[in-house]
């Protein structure tokens, strides 16, 4: 699907990264380098928009030579990538959460959880069973209790009975209008602050720097980019997509392998004369 759209309505190319402009190793072809660049000669600036926390950002963004503004921890945080520093960030109410993560397990059944303690010092916290083993930048903790021992951005949830659409589809029956639930990745089902999207950081990033919904393309791959790709005056869902932002999207691009956001930004920033 394409559209009808012209270089000088876009202001802003917002991406998620991974899914949509990293690649699976995590690397940003020398292609959509390009096309970034192509794009900002045009006047249009890039904006992340990731669910990553800042923390886990930054020696990505520096390895895209990333100074600016980004959107952080699914829209909890604002983070100024040059000067490393946060500018807003959102928490969860912790008796609160934990509460509903109790209902939903007498609904769902046992699950594994994993936490994302705020700030840029934040970690990521995980109970044993979360995954089959303990990743890089993971730290496990014995006791449920030692996951609600700091402040909290997120909190994620896994299930071995539910399939992540289920799951998430169980959380926001039960969660609704208290906290925020998404699904950015498999095996990644997330508790946000309520109120807390892609959508409601992208929009307090366009309050800062001064743009506007109909200024903005944005780019993604999962169900926690719907609310991002509503709010842009462009929607572009990635070949590899969830299929339920797929039906939210006002183009599919090609695969993140297949350099989708080049694709797209080529067409619509060509090569001047």
């Amino acid at each position: 699907m394409t559209a009808n759209t012209r270089p000088a309505r876009f202001r802003v190319v917002a991406t998620d990264l991974d899914g949509t402009l990293l690649r699976a190793d995590l690397t940003v072809s020398e292609r959509t380098r390009a096309a970034l660049t192509r794009a900002a000669r045009f006047g249009a600036r890039h904006l992340v928009v990731t669910g990553r926390p800042a923390v886990a950002c930054r020696r990505l963004l520096q390895s895209l030579d990333y100074a600016g503004l980004a959107v952080c921890g699914q829209g909890a945080q604002l983070y100024d990538a040059g000067a490393h520093r946060l500018l807003s960030s959102a928490t969860l109410d912790r008796p609160l959460v934990r509460a509903l993560v109790d209902r939903i397990v007498e609904a769902a059944g046992p699950l594994e959880f994993a936490v994302v303690t705020t700030g840029l010092d934040g970690e990521f916290l995980v109970t044993r069973g979360f995954g089959d083993r303990v990743r890089h930048g993971w730290r496990l903790v014995e006791e449920h209790t030692a996951l609600w021992e700091r402040p909290v951005e997120k909190v994620l949830i896994r299930s071995r009975r539910l399939d992540d659409d289920r799951l998430a589809a169980l959380a926001q029956r039960i969660c609704a209008g208290q906290v925020a639930v998404t699904h950015s990745g498999e095996g990644m089902v997330e508790l946000l602050p309520a109120g807390v999207s892609k959508a409601s950081g992208l929009a307090e990033a366009s309050r800062r720097l001064g743009f506007g919904a109909a200024d903005t393309i944005a780019f993604g791959d999962m169900p926690n980019d719907i609310p991002m790709l509503a709010w842009a005056g462009h929607g572009v869902a990635m070949g590899n997509a969830h299929a339920e932002l797929r039906r939210h999207a006002a183009e599919i691009a090609p695969t993140n392998e297949e350099d989708g956001v080049a694709s797209v930004l080529e067409r619509l920033f060509p090569p001047t004369p």
